[in-house]
């Protein structure tokens, strides 16, 4: 039997057979400092990810490439077949000519990164927790020398220097995009510590080979909190932390979740609040509910869909200033991993028409509204998570500067997709509950003293 104790910022769970106590605390969600916002580059970016086409005219489209696939495999191009691939392309505005998507494009880089200790000792890497992916992967030692050489700032892990790791013979993983963007390597075991939580023998992802665009990246990794059924080892997927966590009870069986608090650079004068950004796992933070008026009792879930792998729920309505906008039959993921949120396209029209001054650039492939529009010329905007209706923070909407005068919003077209995409954009209004054991999605909708609508950092 576990006990779960929640002292401030700080849980603690005491377990009568084991005669110990496990202390919890948050694991701090970090800015960093080295990161541009850039619209039009996060845009491409999860064009990359969730590899949709655009419904919204741009400089951004999906063609076809042949590639040869050859006996030994698409890098020996020797006899076999060809056949059709759909890349992302990219048009010049000016010749009309079209050619490939670089890593120039697209934004490479994570906003916020959180600390996860690795091995024995234990050593600490600054990973990118996304709940739309399932693989847990990091820089290692196994890299190209040419590559190390120019990992400034990052920490990697050495297998030989941890009396914990294990190699994990005959599996390898890989992680590709439309651009031929590519992070691959070799697996192993080892112990991991999050948020106080040690979780052993969990599968680590070690980068063999990082293409460009991974190497711009300025964490060490990435922490995949979907579902396991997503994780690409091969010849057999690999169990993420959470899943872990739950097998080895190593956490309440109540309490089988995480949690996440998404702050903003626009609330670091918030008194109570401060900006702040973090993940707890085994526990739900009181003092985050305590602050939004809500009980733990009082928590509203909603069953989620798992069978794609990820956090997806119902969201059949949306609403702009009070007016719905019906959308039956739709679905949305919740994405840890995605600065933006990305709708349907009706919605999106509807609300960009309630912003005034507001226009669809075409060269930017995204909305974009004046930079002085105040908080209360912004629209109230609610997505339904289930049955009930959650608000976008008014100063979430403008996500980073464009043109001269306006800003890139935070809302954008999800192409031909058939469900949403609720990024930071979106989490940031919410306390975001991902309870794994009971399969649902919980929502606590955050209140702002203020809405800080300045234009942001270019």
């Amino acid at each position: 039997m576990h006990t779960t104790i929640i002292t401030g910022n700080q849980a603690f769970i005491t377990g009568n057979a084991i005669m110990a106590s496990t202390q919890l605390q948050r694991i701090e969600r970090i800015h960093n400092p080295e990161y541009k916002r850039s619209g039009p580059k996060s845009y491409v970016y999860l064009l990359h990810k969730y590899h949709f086409c655009p419904t919204m005219e741009g400089p951004y489209f999906m063609g076809s490439k042949m590639e040869q696939q050859g006996k030994h495999g698409v890098d020996h191009a020797v006899g076999g077949k060809a056949r059709i691939q759909q890349v992302l392309k990219k048009k010049d505005p000016t010749s009309g000519q079209t050619g490939d998507v670089t890593a120039e494009d697209q934004q490479n880089d994570s906003e916020y990164i959180c600390p996860v200790t690795i091995g024995t000792p234990g050593k600490t890497f600054k990973l990118d927790f996304d709940t739309g992916s399932a693989d847990l992967w990091i820089w290692s030692t196994e890299l190209p020398s040419s590559t190390k050489s120019s990992a400034k700032g990052h920490t990697l892990f050495d297998p030989k220097q941890s009396s914990t790791f294990k190699a994990t013979t005959g599996s390898s993983w890989k992680i590709s995009y439309g651009d031929n963007s590519s992070a691959s390597g070799t697996v192993g075991t080892d112990n991991i510590v999050l948020g106080g939580l040690t979780v052993k023998s969990q599968t680590i992802e070690l980068a063999k080979t990082l293409s460009a665009q991974f190497q711009q990246d300025t964490s060490d990794g990435l922490l995949g909190l979907a579902f396991g059924s997503i994780n690409t080892v091969t010849p057999k997927p690999a169990k993420t932390p959470v899943e872990n966590m739950i097998l080895q009870s190593d956490i309440p069986k109540d309490m089988e979740l995480f949690t996440a608090h998404l702050g903003s650079w626009r609330d670091a004068s918030d008194p109570g609040n401060e900006g702040k950004s973090f993940y707890t796992f085994g526990y739900i933070d009181q003092p985050t509910l305590t602050a939004a008026g809500v009980s733990e009792s009082n928590i509203y879930y909603t069953p989620i869909d798992n069978s794609q792998g990820f956090w997806m729920f119902n969201s059949a309505s949306a609403s702009v200033n009070g007016t719905d906008v019906p959308r039956t039959g739709n679905t949305a993921i919740a994405d840890t991993g995605t600065t933006l949120c990305l709708i349907d396209d009706v919605t999106c029209k509807a609300i960009y028409a309630a912003i005034p001054g507001a226009k669809y650039d075409a060269t930017q492939q995204g909305y974009i509204f004046p930079d002085s529009t105040t908080a209360d010329q912004l629209p109230t905007v609610t997505f339904a998570v289930g049955d009930k209706q959650f608000a976008i923070q008014k100063e979430a909407l403008g996500f980073a500067a464009a043109e001269s005068g306006f800003v890139y919003g935070g809302i954008q077209s999800r192409g031909d997709m058939t469900f949403d995409i609720l990024g930071d954009v979106f989490l940031k209004g919410v306390y975001a509950i991902f309870d794994q054991g009971n399969t649902r999605f919980g929502c606590v909708q955050r209140i702002l003293p203020t809405q800080n609508t300045s234009a942001p950092p270019s």
